[in-house]
């Protein structure tokens, strides 16, 4: 039984670090119907706007944090690929990785530490600004203190997420996976006790702090923060220059990333201030599945980055081909078949009206057409990712002016469609911008792996 499991795990491509992310994703992903539910019937539709809208406030994290985790994932994968590891704290090699590799970490936790104060600051003013201008009406609503929780527990969590980055960039996916897995666990139980408790929007925030402390412990009472002591103290002679060689790279996935914002994060804000919490929240269910399938699916990809890095710095162009077109079928398989699968249950919960503590479950999602106007995307934008994050490995960002330009005019559209035609509008425009995005986005992986293959 067990070697027709680990056979079967094969030929879907699952390793060690994807079978810890996949399960990571699947409690994430039940956790989450569980989650909905309990939102449903612990929440009202204008609390269930608020707490969805928190998540896509949050998300502004991205114009601070701009990209400089998976850069430092691929640039340590890239001096990783000269060195020879002897036990998990220790290796020898090339001086000049092992100098660079120093450089890295030094300028990593200096940058973190001081974005992430700023990151606490921008939260807490963004998100009092917002709702106490759209949200005038909802006097009943205790958003304040839950607000400023969830800043501090996002700040904190950026200042740890370059570090874990750090490790994969080492080889150490599996572990990561393993420990985001836990994190996952630990949250979702406390969210769930919380709101049995009668918390409210009290409970995601408390969760998120009791989940972050997680990483911290792992890293000082392992054998984590030997190996961070020994990679410190080996820098020499060969520094990581940020100006010269991070930053041409950073400020293109900087900008690529902030269009990701306002392609992804712009639907719940817009719909919160002009059509209400209710319809917000709505969106923001609808999404919080959405993304949950789109996550599991790209956890193919991601966990394969390091792999994808060290092939390209070996120059092996033909096993680094071999492995993404792999990945990539075996993940939009899984991505297609979910979202088939879940756009089934929803009819059947419609169907059969299924209520939560005397509530119509069903009415907190998006109607059937905006929601499959979603969905199409979803498995659309999983090519899009996958293309995007196979030329990102090659320390390049081709993907610059297309980000820019999605990214405008979805802004654009989720704006202008959103304020003349609601929520009809945003997902339709949404999936014709999506369509481009993805024929555009096509072009340029195939003609940038020729260009740079034949160099």
């Amino acid at each position: 039984m067990i070697k027709l499991i680990k056979r079967g795990s094969n030929k879907l491509g699952i390793d060690g670090a994807i079978a810890f992310t996949i399960l990571s994703r699947v409690i994430q992903a039940a956790g989450g119907v569980v989650i909905l539910l309990f939102v449903a019937k612990c929440l009202t539709k204008v609390e269930q706007g608020y707490y969805y809208t928190f998540g896509s406030i949050l998300a502004i994290q991205i114009f601070f944090e701009l990209g400089l985790s998976g850069i430092i994932t691929q640039f340590v994968a890239h001096e990783n690929a000269n060195l020879t590891w002897h036990n998990q704290i220790s290796f020898s090699g090339s001086e000049e990785s092992s100098s660079r590799l120093a450089s890295l970490l030094r300028f990593t936790a200096k940058w973190f530490a001081i974005i992430s104060v700023l990151l606490f600051f921008g939260l807490l003013i963004t998100g009092y600004f917002f709702f106490n201008k759209y949200g005038k009406g909802n006097i009943d609503v205790n958003w304040h203190i839950p607000w400023v929780i969830l800043s501090i527990t996002t700040s904190l969590s950026l200042m740890v997420s370059p570090i874990l980055a750090f490790f994969e960039g080492l080889g150490n996916v599996k572990e990561v996976a393993k420990i985001r897995m836990i994190q996952q666990v630990v949250q979702l139980s406390f969210v769930l006790i919380l709101f049995s408790l009668g918390y409210k929007l009290f409970s995601a925030p408390v969760a998120a702090i009791l989940s972050f402390t997680i990483v911290p412990i792992w890293i000082f009472f392992g054998n984590k923060r030997k190996l961070l002591t020994f990679i410190w103290h080996r820098l020499g002679n060969w520094h990581v220059n940020y100006r010269l060689e991070i930053f041409p790279y950073q400020w293109k996935i900087a900008l690529s990333w902030m269009s990701g914002y306002f392609i992804f994060q712009l639907f719940n804000p817009v719909l919160f201030a002009t059509d209400g919490a209710v319809i917000a929240g709505q969106m923001g269910m609808t999404l919080t599945v959405l993304n949950s399938v789109m996550a599991l699916g790209f956890s193919w990809i991601t966990t394969k980055i390091p792999k994808f890095s060290g092939l390209i710095a070996k120059k092996d162009y033909v096993q680094l081909d071999a492995l993404f077109n792999k990945t990539l079928i075996q993940s939009a398989l899984l991505n297609a078949f979910v979202l088939i699968v879940l756009f089934a249950v929803i009819i059947s919960l419609r169907y059969f009206e299924i209520k939560i503590g005397g509530k119509n479950f069903a009415d907190r999602f998006l109607s059937y057409l905006p929601m499959l106007f979603m969905m199409i995307p979803i498995f659309l934008n999983h090519f899009i990712a996958s293309w995007a994050t196979y030329m990102r490995c090659h320390k390049q960002e081709p993907m610059l002016v297309q980000s820019v330009v999605i990214g405008i005019l979805c802004s654009s559209s989720t704006l202008l469609m959103g304020s003349y035609f609601g929520v009809m509008g945003i997902t339709f425009g949404y999936l014709i911008l999506t369509i481009i995005a993805f024929i555009w986005t096509y072009f340029i992986f195939t003609t940038k792996k020729k260009e740079w293959h034949n160099e």
